[in-house]
């Protein structure tokens, strides 16, 4: 009965995943098709697949261009939020005076829509001479609250007792942090890591009012100026979408169990 039980749930499981990947496959299928994503009968296996939509991605904008562009500034954003995020989650952990102020300082924060903020970060953006830079288009994502409270529920899940020896040791809140903290907090790190690349690959409206020269523009920016250049939008925008796609699922599947154990490290404790 257990047995037949676990297979079952497994059945249902798989059908689940089936269904949720059914977008996936028909945006690949038209992207080496050019069908009609309305035909009706719909067709399920694909008929006569080619590249050619791939190709008029790569040569009709500068892709490679873009790709690096959002490689950098992900990359850059990446490391501004473990180093960033690490430190300040770190520092919630401790007992100090108006943490508590501080806490609902950054729970209301969150509630605050980036758009909200926008002009300001312009303007500290042109004052710190960043506007039109690779540093200047991940500034304001080199942190975020959310991912600060993933790395406090990591660090408060690790024993005081290391903490407590090492500071016998001799050693500083620094190297406690990164020595000792940091690598026992590798769930919260790839979920960092995750959420990050994601924020930072498909942001759109930080990098259109930063950037001036064309050359700094990262993909969502160049799927504008993509879709200028082709009449039949549908398999070549399928095609776009795969190619800028490909790059975050991948980053996932790398990480996708420290990622699941990131997001549920503070539930349970002992």
């Amino acid at each position: 009965m257990r047995r037949r039980s676990h297979i079952l749930r497994h059945l249902v499981m798989a059908l689940v995943c089936a269904l949720m990947l059914i977008p996936f496959y028909w945006v690949a299928k038209t992207a080496v098709t050019n069908e009609n994503i309305y035909a009706y009968p719909p067709r399920i296996l694909p008929l006569k697949p080619h590249l050619y939509n791939f190709v008029d991605v790569w040569y009709l904008i500068p892709f490679a261009r873009y790709f690096a562009n959002s490689v950098i500034v992900s990359l850059i954003a990446v490391a501004g939020n473990i180093v960033f995020n690490a430190a300040a989650g770190y520092a919630l952990t401790k007992n100090f005076a108006g943490k508590r102020i501080v806490v609902l300082l950054f729970l209301s924060c969150m509630l605050i829509p980036f758009q909200a903020t926008i002009i300001p970060a312009y303007l500290v953006s042109a004052r710190l001479g960043v506007l039109n830079s690779y540093l200047g288009l991940a500034l304001p994502l080199l942190s975020t609250i959310v991912c600060i409270f993933v790395f406090k529920a990591a660090f408060e899940a690790i024993p005081a007792s290391l903490q407590q020896a090492a500071r016998i040791d001799g050693l500083g809140e620094l190297r406690i942090l990164f020595r000792i903290m940091l690598p026992l907090a590798k769930p919260a790190i790839a979920t960092n890591i995750i959420l990050s690349f994601i924020w930072s690959w498909n942001a759109f409206l930080w990098p259109l009012i930063i950037t001036r020269d064309v050359t700094m523009q990262t993909l969502p920016l160049g799927l504008a100026r993509f879709l200028a250049y082709v009449e039949d939008t549908t398999g070549a925008l399928y095609a776009f979408v795969c190619m800028v796609l490909l790059p975050g699922i991948i980053v996932f599947l790398m990480a996708q169990k420290e990622f699941i154990r990131g997001l549920t490290s503070g539930a349970t404790k002992g």
